[in-house]
């Protein structure tokens, strides 16, 4: 019950503020300077951003930070440093339509094309070559699984991936539970576009929230891509998910991936595990990458 009352409240405020008139809010200075200290480049004619730090000199491991939804790179600001400190090269991007990167309408988002733009990435930074590690949550489990598959095809242009660490994500359809803002804006009728057009909020667009249901149709390609492939991969779960709850989607997990390894965090910890304990999902993930 209690979680229905905030689903109202998070859906009243920006009809409100549209209401009133209320202009956006300003950049914090904290993501002023995460924008400045970042790049665009270009793919298709659309402006895609992205951070690149250097870490450990004399390092050849790169790892490749993919965000969730509705949200950006700046999910990780918590556990960059910490990245870099192991890693030579910490790279991460906003997913077209979302953060800094462009937002163009209409548009057929998906996850194949956010697939193609981290690999336009990579091909952009000369890294196209080099193994990677991927680390994603969310949204961009998803587009990790697709990256995955390309790379199981083992065709010319693709990633070729070193480990992957997933957190949070919703990778079975029949174990996630899409908030209700989530099924009002995804599945159309009479207050999809008005609440889309009030919120003014690009993020929150059918077109990407589609997302959902190109999940169950693609499921047999993006499940068995986890399933049979034979690199490390790893799990960073907080269990108080609403999102994945527990302990139906860790027992689907373990069943259907048994060579994953799994880290559950504090009980207490829900569905962005990296921004509310970045120090438990920092080792988490590095007892992983340091486990082979």
């Amino acid at each position: 019950m209690r979680e229905w009352w905030v689903q109202v409240g998070l859906l009243a405020v920006p009809l409100l503020a549209a209401y009133l008139h209320i202009p956006p809010p300003q950049l914090s200075p904290a993501l002023h300077s995460w924008k400045s200290s970042g790049k665009f480049f270009t793919y298709k004619g659309l402006r895609i951003f992205y951070q690149d730090s250097v870490g450990v000199v004399g390092s050849p491991e790169i790892v490749v930070l993919l965000h969730g939804f509705p949200t950006s790179s700046y999910d990780w600001y918590k556990i960059w440093e910490g990245l870099t400190l192991r890693f030579h090269r910490v790279i991460a991007l906003d997913f077209l339509g979302f953060g800094f990167s462009d937002k163009p309408r209409p548009h057929h988002y998906s996850i194949f094309e956010q697939a193609s733009i981290v690999e336009a990435l990579l091909r952009h930074l000369g890294l196209q070559n080099r193994r990677v590690n991927l680390l994603s949550h969310d949204y961009g489990d998803i587009v990790a699984q697709e990256l995955l598959y390309r790379f199981k095809q083992n065709r010319s242009g693709r990633l070729t991936i070193k480990s992957l660490c997933l957190s949070n994500g919703g990778i079975f359809p029949e174990t996630h539970r899409p908030l209700l803002l989530q099924k009002l804006l995804k599945d159309g009728g009479m207050l999809s576009p008005i609440l889309t057009r009030l919120m003014n909020f690009f993020v929150f667009s059918r077109g990407l929230l589609q997302y959902i249901n190109q999940r169950k149709k693609f499921r047999r390609r993006w499940v068995g891509a986890l399933a049979s492939v034979t690199i490390p991969i790893h799990f960073i779960y907080g269990p108080l998910d609403p999102v994945n709850p527990y302990p139906e989607f860790l027992e689907l997990y373990r069943k259907t991936l048994p060579r994953s390894t799994v880290s559950i965090l504090d009980d207490h910890i829900s569905h962005y595990p990296q921004l509310e304990d970045p120090m438990g999902f920092l080792n988490a993930y590095m007892g992983f990458i340091n486990s082979f």
